[in-house]
């Protein structure tokens, strides 16, 4: 299983594998099984959105196991919660903030394993 961080602005945390985009991001949901996804919404001027992401998510029903939404966006966090909250499965994992540092420590050490 891959952890995937979307955001065009932000540094990836190391471990996981970076989408820049939503189309980057829904491509890898849709051929990786993922363990981690963290969502950022603002993706740009123009650009679709982290909540194109969700969105997707819900169409598909292909949920990685734990979701985090790390954008600094209260309205499109809260977008995102809302509509994640409804559909997610029970043993899909939603968080309504940022990673703690904790598990982006464990991800980094297993990923020099």
């Amino acid at each position: 299983m891959i952890h995937v961080y979307l955001d065009d602005f932000r540094k990836c945390p190391q471990g996981f594998v970076f989408a820049r985009s939503a189309e980057e991001c829904k491509l890898l949901i849709d051929v990786e099984a993922i363990d981690i996804l963290s969502l950022d919404y603002d993706l740009g001027w123009g650009q679709p959105t982290g909540y194109e992401v969700v969105r997707h998510l819900i169409q598909t029903g292909n949920y990685p196991r734990r979701i985090y939404l790390h954008t600094s966006s209260a309205p499109g966090k809260q977008q995102m919660h809302h509509a994640l909250s409804e559909h997610v499965p029970e043993d899909v994992q939603l968080f309504g903030g940022p990673m703690p540092q904790r598990l982006l420590d464990e991800v980094a050490e297993a990923s020099r394993r």
